[in-house]
């Protein structure tokens, strides 16, 4: 099964992908955000399988990476104890892949593919 929202991350310090790094994906709802799902990237720093095909709908999302616990675990200096990315699917019939490309003092993202 693959989830209409994936992820992959990699620390770019490392130049590896970031295996066992903690998600939350939540949804917004009536100005609330709810947690939809929860997950930990595989040896390969992915996770595709967030949610079942079919179960994303047009709204505002946020994947929460708890980027803190990850670099504390490796014994690296933690800047940015969780990274938070915002997204609006309007398309819900699309696949939503959001790559982070992680170092302890920064991050960066983007609609990957």
């Amino acid at each position: 099964m693959v989830s209409p929202i994936t992820t992959h991350v990699l620390d770019t310090a490392l130049g590896c992908p970031a295996g066992g790094l903690a998600i939350q994906l939540s949804s917004k709802t009536e100005g609330e955000w709810r947690v939809l799902a929860e997950g930990t990237t595989n040896a390969d720093g992915r996770i595709t399988d967030l949610l079942e095909p079919g179960a994303l709908k047009a709204g505002d999302y946020r994947m929460v990476f708890d980027t803190g616990a990850y670099l504390k675990a490796a014994g690296r200096p933690v800047f940015y104890p969780q990274v938070a990315i915002d997204f609006r699917i309007t398309a819900p019939e699309q696949h939503y892949h959001v790559p982070l490309l992680l170092a302890p003092f920064g991050y960066s993202t983007y609609r990957g593919s």
